[in-house]
């Protein structure tokens, strides 16, 4: 009776975990010995990990590109190293910039890709060929790979959108986060504002939906009422004008209305946290953007995107031409906390191991220093990272020379990176969607070779 008391205790349990006092107070019960036999294999089988669980992709966009020999691919005595310092992280062999200590101690968590090599130093096209994998080619409406991710992993049934976008900077290359062709049910929940003053240090209390709450002079009933009308409005037009954009219109209104009475919409309430959690992630856009990037994940979202750019009034960001070294700083700091506390919380909540952080700009910048004591545009050497789950972690692949103007080893472009993400989501980067001009478009370019080392 014991045994099967405690089976169906596991059994009835939404979560599974067992502690060591757990454990001692089910022998003391008289559960191990002979009788452990009747229900250790439903307690073997409840916490093993879960590989039925919805995956879910969060994109870091590091808008401007951020500088890898200041970051996660170091020079250290070379004239192009620069000022910084380099750190052991907790994989042998692995080193940081100092102003990452915190992702240095989960560097078993991360995988470093330092051979990204692509043809693209414009910010435009650099940020629509990482977004969407490819460059604009004539009439062809390329979609946003949160987008394509939203398409195969989301559910038609889901109350918070399947694709979210924490604080873009959408005025570099508007098209990178546009759905193209797969349509506007697909368009990105854009949450948030960009620039300087939105990613200030004591910034990050406007992370909402706007106008999801009625205004307090709308009864309830009153409110449902005008719905009602205008959903019979909109339907009267439909039948008469069943385009693309009436569709479109029709699908964002229904979204609306159902994100607006949903339970589901406190996800945005980021004041429901403990002051220490966000103080953890920090007080800033970025990392009240990772943070609600966590509650959207734990609710079902698909796909993520959280922006970081200019911080403490600097307009640049990652743009660094000029004042390279303090300006990387305050955005490592920045980076160093909002990343961490995000990969310690998915840990410790279980859901690492379903969730895929990808950590990225549009392109790296010039080893070589420039006399205004910054780094140029640079797309042929640079790093990108991947963290969590779906893919083998706590591993450098590829490398760059000494000075860090090539690749010497294991070049990687944006297809080949998009593929890997596609692999450990579990998506096929080589399925086919139908484009807006009637030619079927692979998810990723079909030159794409997915990372082995990073996903078998």
């Amino acid at each position: 009776m014991k045994s099967q008391f405690i089976t169906d205790s596991i059994r009835s349990r939404k979560t599974f975990s067992i502690s060591r006092r757990d454990w001692l107070r089910f022998c003391a019960a008289g559960v191990a010995g002979g009788s452990i036999s009747g229900w250790f294999k439903t307690f073997a089988e409840e916490a093993a990990p879960r590989t039925d669980r919805r995956r879910s992709c969060i994109l870091l966009w590091m808008s401007g590109g951020p500088s890898q020999m200041d970051t996660f691919d170091m020079k250290p005595g070379h004239a192009n190293g620069g000022t910084f310092k380099e750190i052991d992280t907790v994989v042998p062999g692995m080193k940081f910039s100092e102003h990452l200590p915190r992702l240095a101690g989960l560097a078993n968590h991360l995988a470093i890709i330092r051979s990204m090599s692509t043809k693209e130093g414009d910010h435009t096209r650099a940020t629509s060929l990482a977004h969407c994998g490819y460059l604009p080619q004539g009439p062809v409406q390329f979609p946003t790979f949160g987008s394509l991710v939203a398409n195969e992993l989301g559910r038609s049934d889901a109350e918070i959108p399947d694709f979210v976008s924490i604080a873009p900077n959408r005025a570099i290359s508007p098209a990178a986060y546009d759905p193209g062709f797969l349509g506007a049910p697909l368009a990105p929940l854009v949450v948030g504002s960009s620039g300087a003053a939105a990613n200030g240090m004591n910034q990050g209390d406007d992370l909402k939906v706007q106008d999801l709450q009625p205004s307090n002079d709308a009864a309830r009933g009153s409110l449902e009422l005008r719905l009602e009308k205008l959903r019979a409005m909109n339907g009267r037009f439909l039948e008469n004008y069943s385009g693309s954009p009436a569709q479109s219109y029709s699908a964002a209104y229904d979204r609306a209305v159902r994100l607006m009475r949903s339970q589901a919409a406190t996800a945005f309430s980021l004041e429901e946290e403990p002051a220490a959690v966000r103080e953890a992630y920090g007080k800033n856009k970025f990392g009240q953007g990772c943070l609600l990037a966590r509650r959207l994940v734990e609710r079902g979202v698909p796909f993520v995107e959280v922006n970081l750019d200019g911080i403490d009034q600097r307009i640049l960001g990652w743009d660094t031409h000029n004042d390279n070294f303090s300006q990387v700083k305050l955005l490592s700091e920045v980076l160093d906390n909002g990343w961490s506390t995000l990969v310690e919380e998915l840990r410790q909540r279980g859901l690492l191991e379903s969730t895929l952080i990808v950590w990225m700009g549009e392109f790296g910048r010039t080893p070589k220093i420039n006399p205004g004591g910054g780094r140029d545009h640079w797309e042929k050497s640079w790093t990108t990272v991947l963290a969590g789950g779906g893919i083998q972690t706590g591993q450098v692949v590829g490398r760059t020379s000494a000075d860090g103007t090539s690749v010497e080893d294991h070049p990687v472009s944006i297809p080949d990176l998009l593929a890997t993400v596609c692999k450990g989501l579990g998506i096929d980067p080589m399925k086919s969607n139908i484009s807006n001009v009637g030619r079927p478009i692979r998810i990723v370019d079909p030159i794409a070779q997915p990372i082995k080392e990073i996903v078998g």
